[in-house]
């Protein structure tokens, strides 16, 4: 899915949700495999307006998309690592084409504009270690306008979970 380059924008208005739109979304995260005469079932209304609020809550951008959470380790993707990066220049043209290249990587998983020592933090998912050296070689360090750059590798996850609508 292509993403537009521009921060993502909040809506002139933000989306009124109740308390049966919040016990909706609370069942999609858990499962987003759940059909809707399952969650009407647990929120207690008939399946007509469980579709009209969900497909409602994906009209106004609340639900963004669906995705399966995957174990990487087992598709061979166990190292993590986050890399911290700060660009030469610090302009708009140079920022736009650095987050054009990142979003082009298989490799990052997920990028943030970040404040503080460095502009961007990177989530790279990769085989192992000769893998990561290819990518910060080849790929990573390959990137025009490319400043500091710093590699942190992740030892273990101790929680990573989507958050839940409260």
């Amino acid at each position: 899915m292509e993403k537009d380059l521009k921060k993502e924008n909040f809506p002139a208005f933000l989306p009124v949700l109740d308390e049966k739109d919040r016990a909706i979304l609370k069942l999609l995260q858990q499962n987003a495999k759940s059909t809707v005469r399952e969650i009407a079932d647990k929120v207690h209304l008939s399946p007509t307006p469980v579709h009209e609020r969900i497909k409602r809550m994906e009209d106004t951008g609340v639900i963004r998309q669906y995705a399966a959470l995957v174990n990487h380790a087992k598709l061979k993707k166990g190292l993590i690592v986050i890399c911290y990066v700060s660009l030469k220049e610090h302009n708009k043209k140079s920022g736009a084409k650095f987050i054009k290249t990142i979003q082009e990587i298989d490799e990052v998983i997920e990028c943030y504009n970040i404040s503080g020592e460095f502009d961007f933090m990177l989530k790279v998912m990769v085989e192992n270690m000769d893998a990561y050296y290819d990518f910060h070689v080849n790929k990573l360090g390959q990137v025009e306008n490319l400043g500091h750059l710093q590699s942190t590798f992740v030892m273990g996850i101790i929680k990573e979970i989507q958050p839940m609508v409260s």
